[in-house]
Order: C-alpha cells, then structure tokens, then sequence
C-alpha cells in the first residue's frame, strides 16, 4: 500500500471509530458505563468499543502485524512485548478523564513502530475532525497542510507541566525552581491535544513524567517532525520499547535546551 493509501484508509477508519464508537457517548454515559481502571484513571464503554473497531480495522489495512492497545495491554501486559517488534500502538481515546466528564478535549492516536521506533503517526482530534499526521523524514502534516513548529512569542514560554506522576519530591523541586522560569498553564490531560498545542504556538513547552507508548508515540514524532523537540531529559531519542520515565517536549530545539537545563540543575 502506498503512503498516500495507507493515510487515507487510515483516516476513514478513524472516523468511522469516532462516529460509531465514541461520538454515541459523548455526554451520555451512564454511571456503569465508567469504571475506575487506576488511580486518577478511568475507562469508558466508548474506550473499548473503539479498540475493538480499530483492531479490526488496522487487520485489514496490514494483515497480520501485531497490535499494541492500551485496554489490551491494561488486560494482559504480555502485550507491550510487541513494542520490540512491527506493530501498530493504539490509544482509542486519548483524554478519558475529560470524556467522562463530558469535555473536550480527547482524540484516537495512533502509531506504527518498528524496532521500537515510531515511524508513522495520526492524531485524531474527534469532535474538529482535526488530523495530525507525521512520517520518519516526510515532515508533519495538519489536516493536509505541512506545518512547520512555532512558538508561541510570549516573553516568559508557555509551559504545560504535568505533575499527576511525579513524586512529591520531584514535583514541589519543579513548582518550585523550574515553574517560575516560565508562564505556567492547566495541562489539557491528552496527549493528542497536548502535542498539537506545542507545534501551533499555543505551548512552548510540556513535561511529561509517565511515557506510555500509546500515549507518545504519535505526538513525539509529529513534533520532532514540525521542527519542534521531543527527547528524553538526557537528550536522548524516544523509543516506544525502553518502558523509561520522562520527557521534555519544546517547540523549539533552543526551548527544549533550555527547559532541559533548568531540570538538570535539580540533579535528575
């Protein structure tokens, strides 16, 4: 299939998802519709109707290849051992929390990796019908539009820090020392509105603590695709196999570099 066949039978299965799967539900869930999965994370019947269209869908776009989903891999974690290899990540509602309660913003992300790198991603914004879409070394694409990472301009950057897994520790050393260097904003708790944001010019930075594949993938890659910079705190490159915490995502290379000395002078 070529690239061009493969976006386009990939963006119609997305919106098939969202108008059969996710959109019915949309501020009609009923209480036993919602069920607690973690600590501060929910999931919804909406969450598992659209993992379950998107693996069948992506089976018939490639046959065949492994398919990492979230709610999959939250059943069984043996799943996430076929991040090493070909296979397609999927997030099929990024922004859950925001969906239970009936706002935006939430999405479908999802990726194709190989050898543990992200090669391919979509970002789905579901209610603007919005698609973000990025490939290895071809740039980074918005609703058809190639696009190419902003800041936002302001005087102190714009920063998104997301707290939620930090250790106390960590968290008061950021709010503390790192947080005044910057105008600080609510982070929208989804990743498929997190990472548009940052190569739009609404966000000049992000901090993430938890990396979970489905959650990265799609974004870091758009990102550093638009020009902008998503790494791990040593500068290193995001992989979806390493199962390490941490990432600084910026704008800008020079944002980045700067929000990545700010964080090592905390000793981490």
């Amino acid at each position: 299939m070529s690239p061009d066949g493969l976006h386009d039978a990939v963006l119609s299965l997305l919106r098939d998802v969202a108008r059969q799967a996710i959109l019915p539900h949309y501020q009609t869930l009923a209480d036993h519709q919602v069920t607690a999965k973690a600590a501060d994370d929910v999931v919804t019947v909406a969450d598992h109707l659209s993992e379950e269209m998107l693996a069948e869908g992506l089976a018939k776009i490639i046959p065949g290849l492994a398919i990492v989903g979230e709610e999959a891999a939250h059943a069984d974690p043996s799943v996430m051992d076929r991040l090493s290899g070909p296979c397609w990540i999927v997030d099929p509602l990024d922004g859950t929390r925001n969906f239970a309660k009936g706002k935006p913003p939430f999405g479908i992300l999802l990726a194709l990796a190989e050898g543990g790198e992200c090669h391919t991603g979509w970002i789905y914004d579901v209610l603007t019908d919005r698609i973000c879409i990025a490939h290895r070394g071809k740039g980074a694409f918005v609703s058809g539009q190639k696009i190419a990472a902003r800041p936002s301009g302001e005087t102190l950057p714009i920063a998104a820090i997301s707290l939620i897994f930090m250790d106390p520790a960590r968290r008061e050393a950021i709010l503390n020392q790192v947080a005044p260097h910057y105008r600080c904003v609510d982070v929208p708790y989804c990743a498929a509105e997190q990472y548009p944001r940052l190569a739009l010019g609404e966000n000049d930075i992000a901090v993430f603590e938890r990396t979970l594949a489905w959650d990265h993938a799609a974004g870091a890659l758009f990102l550093n695709e638009a020009g902008g910079k998503a790494a791990r705190p040593d500068g290193s490159a995001y992989r979806v196999d390493d199962g390490r915490k941490g990432l600084l995502c910026a704008a800008s290379p020079a944002l980045w570099d700067g929000l990545a000395r700010q964080l090592s002078a905390l000793g981490s």
